[in-house]
């Protein structure tokens, strides 16, 4: 079978390139790791920083909605009140549809960037 050199010289030519498809498969599986890693570390940094942004836009919005209905409902207290139960009303809100308005856009956007190979 491997009566001459020729024949070994190209098993070895075969097990050369073997090893180099491996390592350069390798590296594929790193820079491809290393791009979605990038994609998803980007989106958690602008997700957070739009969170920040309107917690703090809610808060100034707050007060000042506070100050506009002051003189509607009777007092500074009772406007704070209104706010508060609207701002608890609408955290309940977010607890209660949580599977609808985080958890499936979250699972649908890491399905598509992990699994959809573009």
């Amino acid at each position: 079978m491997f009566a001459n050199d020729n024949n070994i010289d190209n098993l070895q030519q075969l097990f050369a390139e073997l090893k180099q498809y491996a390592e350069l498969q390798k590296d594929y599986v790193k820079l491809h790791l290393v791009e979605k890693l990038t994609i998803l570390v980007s989106t958690l940094i602008l997700v957070l920083v739009l969170v920040t942004l309107g917690i703090i836009a809610l808060f100034y919005l707050s007060f000042t909605l506070a100050y506009v209905l002051e003189p509607h409902v009777g007092g500074l207290m009772v406007s704070y009140g209104i706010i508060s139960g609207c701002i608890i009303l609408l955290v309940l809100l977010i607890v209660i549809f949580r599977k609808r308005l985080i958890m499936q856009p979250m699972v649908n956007f890491l399905a598509n960037l992990l699994l959809n190979d573009e």
